[in-house]
């Protein structure tokens, strides 16, 4: 199981990528939604006011038809009387042949249910269907007399087309003969409207896929363009991160090569000769002596002060490389030492201040800071031609500051008026930086400061401190 997470777990360029495309997804799956959602609703609307346009347009030419049929035979029904039989049978005949179109045709069923007039469908003639329902349940010729009893009105139903048999929806318009207690009227089959909407809604089911295909093809254009722009900054800044580290590997180099170019001076340069001058003094003591002559021990005790020199130059390499004191004793102590020596070597006036806070940096942080201070310490030598410096260290709630003050010709700067120098400012910076802190240089005519600061999260936490103590005591 540990393998498979392992196996699916992403890269950082991976993760990137997803932070900058799943946002642009979801944004334009809500819009698609909304926008699907929205035209729907609209086109529906639309499609419904379409529907009832039409079928207000049935219901008038229905309720024109019937009337017209009334005014054709209203002479008839207003002379007869509810009992006259031949007008009933003019009257029946004249609507029998008012058929029109493929489907139209006129009903008549008297208030009981009987049907007598219906001439698409003759079965039904002479017989009682007033209990007869369409597949949905709706009772037809119960809601045909219904309504005929009312005066007149529009039922909307199924009801089977004399060309195929099968149903289909009509809307019928009833009126009355109140006196031969007659429900008269026509339907008309309202399937082409049914057929007319659902072609509009499929349009709009198209329309809505098209969108929806459109949007895709855009976002997965989107996305191909951050994946190419992310593939091409990714490839540019891996080609300049490789030459940064190539360059910074170069000056590692460089440096290793300038520190152990500088050991090796001083080896020649100081302890070799004296070396050579024991060996020599220790030679002219052993010719003495093999001579008796007086003077030999004047010379061991003129080598025995040039051994202890050397003694004290190794010393001094040494404490130079990595001093003792920084581990055994702490930053503080260190920075001391540092600033005396220094004051004594180049005769400048020194002053050092630290706040006492325990000790608690770590070693590396407490390595970083004693390079940069003895950075600083080798530019005021050489380059500032200060005659006053001065270290302040203290440590606070953010972490540690160490302060490096001199009053030297400062350092020169380049046209963006920010410090321009070597490698030894650089190296300073990216000490303090791997520290996760930071390193100001404030530099003018009059001087320099340099502010090295170094985070919290560089102090050892209390109990770290103190094992470490107790191990230095132990």
């Amino acid at each position: 199981m540990r393998s498979w997470i392992a196996h699916f777990r992403l890269s950082y360029g991976q993760k990137l990528f997803l932070l900058a495309t799943l946002p642009l997804i979801l944004a334009v799956a809500a819009i698609s939604v909304l926008v699907a959602n929205q035209s729907r609703a609209l086109a529906e609307r639309e499609i419904k006011s379409l529907e009832g346009q039409l079928i207000e347009a049935k219901k008038a030419e229905l309720k024109n038809y019937v009337t017209q049929a009334r005014n054709g035979f209203y002479f008839i029904y207003g002379n007869a009387s509810p009992e006259d039989e031949l007008a009933k049978q003019q009257v029946m005949q004249i609507l029998a042949a008012m058929i029109y179109g493929d489907e139209g045709f006129f009903f008549v069923y008297d208030y009981d249910g009987n049907n007598l007039v219906s001439p698409r469908q003759t079965e039904l003639i002479n017989e009682n269907w007033l209990d007869l329902s369409d597949s949905e349940g709706t009772p037809v010729i119960s809601e045909f007399i219904e309504v005929a009893r009312q005066g007149d009105g529009y039922v909307e139903h199924l009801w089977p087309k004399p060309s195929t048999g099968q149903e289909a929806r009509m809307i019928s318009y009833v009126t009355s003969f109140p006196s031969w207690r007659w429900a008269v009227g026509t339907g008309v089959f309202i399937d082409d409207v049914l057929a007319t909407t659902a072609a509009a809604r499929a349009e709009v089911e198209a329309r809505v896929r098209q969108t929806f295909l459109y949007i895709g093809a855009i976002t997965l254009g989107a996305l191909l363009l951050v994946f190419l722009s992310g593939l091409f900054i990714n490839i540019r800044e891996r080609r300049l991160a490789d030459a940064k580290l190539k360059k910074l590997t170069q000056r590692v180099f460089d440096a290793q090569e300038q520190e152990r170019g500088r050991v090796a001076r001083e080896l020649h340069d100081g302890i070799s000769q004296v070396l050579v001058g024991v060996r020599y003094a220790l030679d002219t003591a052993r010719r003495r002596i093999s001579s008796g002559d007086d003077r030999a021990a004047e010379t061991l005790d003129r080598g025995m002060d040039h051994l202890s020199n050397a003694i004290q130059e190794v010393r001094r390499i040494s404490r130079d490389l990595r001093p003792g004191v920084l581990d055994d004793l702490g930053l503080g102590p260190a920075l001391r030492a540092l600033v005396e020596d220094f004051g004594e070597r180049t005769g400048i006036e020194t002053e050092f201040e630290t706040v006492v806070f325990r000790n608690r940096l770590n070693p590396d942080a407490k390595f970083s800071l004693y390079r940069v201070a003895q950075e600083a310490l080798t530019n005021i030598e050489r380059h500032a031609g200060a005659t006053r410096m001065s270290i302040d260290l203290r440590g606070h709630r953010r972490g540690a500051t160490m302060r490096i003050t001199d009053n030297g010709s400062g350092i020169p700067q380049d046209r963006h008026r920010q410090p321009s120098g070597g490698l030894g400012l650089r190296n300073m910076q990216e000490r303090i930086e791997q520290m996760n802190g930071t390193l100001r240089i404030f530099s003018s005519k009059s001087g320099t400061v340099i502010v090295a600061e170094i985070p919290l999260s560089q102090l050892l936490p209390p109990e770290q401190d103190g094992d470490t103590k107790r191990k230095a005591q132990a």
